[in-house]
């Protein structure tokens, strides 16, 4: 991705502009309208990655959308060239990030003291009004200056949001307080709040609401410092994708091995890859035969044998032998870049999710402002004074400035978040939370995912005479000298059956091929069936039949002889997780369609479908077409949840109404995802679906009852009936609810214990889905 002052850094036919200033979902659906109204321009702009993307006709000049963004009260950027951006960038500290916490550390210091000395009398010390003002002060101008900075930029352009009624409720506290202090009664030496709760009408010249608007403003940035923390990460994924790569390789100059960093690499260049080191770029191999791990990028679980004149891909491990490797692509034209821009395009694209609190102030702020007008105007018609009437007006802004919406998410969230740690399931953020209550469809990725990842042996196959330890003992000990992963796979299993191998007395690997050697005084082959057949050693019917049976089924068969005849087979194979049938059963219960997508194999990827009991099967597929797969589902009308854990799987993740990475996979499939599931237990999947619907269900709950007694408390604020001490209690009484709600999500469990009974449960899902 390139970019200059004066152009745009484009994707497809598009331009992509950074947004800065955005506080809610409703901000970006502004600067969306502002945009889309110019001819021509279509325009996404994502509140969570804070871009935009903007589709325009040929020839308009990218400013022009700068200046109408910045018309709407934002600030938009074209992004930087690569060159430009420092490579340690995401270590750059975030300057918004840093300020919100500055902010938030002084509110919690100076407004604990004022709520203290206002609901407590025995606090109440002869001047402690006038300290109250000292302390509250620099909370309501300084700390609460972004939620004053949007509300005027809401007011120039005539809306409303949560922003607005913050701001208008704590300053209006805090001017009430000002008057009641300098012009009032309120400033008398001795001047108490008593502890009493009586409903009558009161002078409001004699009291003061500092802890109101110290509060609120408290609450409400602690709330949005935890959400801007967790939206700070959605460009990790990219960082941790392009880190992928190696970053320096050894090219040949004039038959001369040098290191030199990656980007410096060009097409046609040749260059050595050792065993356990990463391809540099994508290429075609030169010289040489190994075996390529590629799990990371294709989800293919057995590595590719590769030759002369076979392509390989940059950021693949050479698990074998020595390479010579000649560049073909290199930069942003390799795979990896390639699949970076699709996780890229996939996140932009993703829905926006508005946040529950500001639907409501939709119609809540305005509402307010009205009763507050109409009150004013009430009382002066009524011939009552002007004191009277502002008194009253200022009681419902002030009762209406809603403190328990500042816990009502953030309390939920950190508990629900918590407790989801505890079952090994890490919760991003509250806008990951909305898509769980609609997902209908899960797609789970094969390898790593519903099975282990990790080959296996499967089965050992002995001719007629020939006794099972026997073979075991010499194939793993021939294979425990070869660096293979099918070999290691074998020697494994042998170790674990038969105990300690013995030490072959002579070793060699055969490229391509399998190895061969002397162990316990017989000259040993193990490898393919050709390698055999060479040295005259033929399988016989039974294991020609075994050999057969495990290729049909996908698995890899490994042939073995010594002393001149065949004298057994070996089958490995990629494993099932012992609870992946489990956990397919609790996703149908929650209402889900399990679908499998894997880039292995289609015979594999069914027999795996039939062991854990899925009947939608969709294999051999490249990355980018679990990107359309998942795109596909959706334009069906379905909500997509995605299961995965590899770099192949990112892009999708970042495509799906949720994703879900295991644990034990990539940074970049976790980083990509919305929902982390840290013990690689795919059971563990259905239990963050719920524990997520619980945890929506619960800010749910508190906002109601957030804005609920608000909307009690306003009629006693219009009529003049609202004491201090009646507003303080009815802010700590509703604060208290919303955060003993909250800790009920401490109650959650998971069902991963329940085997017995959801193993046996029946495949056909409900017909409507089961809300936890």
């Amino acid at each position: 991705m390139t970019a200059s002052p004066t152009r745009p850094a484009a994707r497809g036919d598009g331009i992509e502009l950074e947004i800065g200033g955005m506080t809610c979902a409703s901000c970006a659906m502004r600067i969306e309208k502002k945009l889309n109204k110019l001819d021509g321009v279509t325009a996404t702009v994502n509140y969570a990655t804070e871009k935009a993307q903007v589709h325009v006709p040929e020839g308009l000049d990218p400013q022009t959308l700068i200046a109408e963004v910045a018309k709407a009260g934002y600030t938009a950027t074209l992004p930087r060239p690569a060159a430009a951006e420092p490579s340690d960038e995401e270590e750059r500290p975030d300057t918004e990030l840093v300020a919100l916490r500055q902010r938030l550390v002084g509110s919690v210091v100076l407004a604990v003291p004022v709520i203290a000395m206002s609901m407590a009398p025995a606090l109440q010390f002869d001047y402690w009004q006038w300290a109250s003002l000292t302390l509250a002060a620099p909370v309501v101008v300084w700390a609460a200056w972004p939620f004053h900075k949007a509300a005027w930029a809401n007011l120039r352009h005539g809306t409303a949001t949560m922003d607005t009624l913050v701001s208008m409720g704590t300053l209006a506290a805090f001017v009430w307080s000002l008057y009641a202090l300098f012009l009032g009664e309120a400033g008398t030496p001795g001047m108490t709040h008593p502890f009493e709760l009586t409903v009558e009408p009161t002078d409001g010249a004699s009291n003061i609401y500092f802890e109101v608007a110290a509060g609120v403003t408290m609450f409400l940035l602690g709330g949005r410092y935890f959400e801007k923390r967790s939206k700070r990460r959605a460009g990790a994924a990219l960082r941790a994708l392009l880190e992928l790569g190696a970053k320096d390789v050894a090219v040949l100059r004039d038959g001369v091995e040098a290191r030199i960093p990656t980007g410096e690499l060009a097409v046609g260049d040749e260059f050595v890859v050792r065993p356990g080191e990463k391809i540099a770029t994508d290429g075609v191999v030169a010289a040489g035969t190994s075996a390529v791990d590629a799990s990371m990028l294709t989800g293919e679980s057995v590595p590719v044998e590769v030759r002369e004149g076979d392509a390989v891909t940059g950021a693949t491990v050479n698990a074998g032998g020595r390479l010579v490797v000649r560049a073909t692509r290199v930069g942003s034209d390799t795979q990896l870049a390639q699949m970076a821009r699709l996780v890229e395009d996939a996140q932009s694209g993703k829905a926006q999710v508005q946040r529950l609190a500001d639907r409501v102030s939709g119609i809540f702020v305005p509402v307010v402002i009205g009763i507050a007008v109409v009150t004013l105007g009430a009382w002066l018609g009524a011939g009552f004074p002007a004191t009277a009437a502002f008194t009253a007006a200022v009681a419902v802004l002030i009762i209406a400035c809603p403190c328990a919406l500042g816990l009502a998410t953030p309390t939920a969230l950190l508990v629900g978040t918590g407790r989801g740690a505890q079952l090994g399931i890490l919760i991003k953020g509250p806008e990951v939370l909305e898509s769980t209550r609609r997902v209908d469809t899960v797609v789970l990725d094969k390898t790593g995912t519903v099975t282990t990842g990790r080959m296996a042996l499967v089965e050992a196959v002995a001719a007629d005479g020939v006794r099972r330890e026997e073979l075991l003992r010499l194939a793993g000990a021939l294979e425990a000298a070869s660096e293979h992963p099918i070999a290691q796979a074998i020697a494994r299993g042998a170790a674990e059956e038969v105990g300690p191998l013995p030490t072959p007395e002579d070793f060699a690997n055969l490229e391509g091929r399998g190895v061969q050697g002397v162990v316990g005084g017989h000259a040993v082959l193990v490898g393919r069936e050709s390698l055999l057949e060479d040295w005259s050693q033929h399988l016989d019917a039974d294991l020609a039949r075994a050999k057969a049976r495990a290729e049909a089924q996908g698995r890899t068969a490994v042939a073995v002889g010594w002393d001149g005849a065949a004298r057994g087979v070996l089958v490995v194979a990629d494993q099932v997780k012992p609870t992946s049938r489990e956990a397919i059963a609790q996703l149908r219960s929650l209402g889900l369609t399990p679908v499998l997508l894997t880039g292995d194999h289609r015979t594999v990827a069914e027999q795996i479908a039939a062991e854990v009991g899925i009947t939608e099967v969709i294999a051999e597929v490249l990355p980018q077409d679990k990107v359309d797969v998942v795109s596909r589902l959706q334009a069906e009308g379905k909500v997509v949840a995605m299961v995965g854990d590899g770099v192949n799987d990112a892009a999708a993740l970042a495509q799906a109404d949720l994703g879900l990475a295991m644990g034990t996979g990539t940074d970049v499939a976790i980083e990509a995802a919305d929902l982390t599931l840290v013990r690689g237990d795919l059971r563990s999947a259905a239990d963050a679906i719920r524990l997520s619907r619980r945890t929506l269900g619960t800010i749910r709950t508190n906002l109601f009852w957030a804005f609920g007694y608000n909307v009690a408390a306003i009629p006693l604020a219009a009529l003049g009936l609202l004491n201090p001490m009646l507003a303080g209690a009815a802010m700590a009484f509703s604060s208290v609810f919303v955060v003993g709600n909250s800790l009920r999500l401490r109650s959650f469990r998971s069902r991963a214990s329940d085997s017995q009974a959801v193993v046996a449960a029946p495949v056909p899902r409900p017909a409507q889905p089961v809300d936890a």
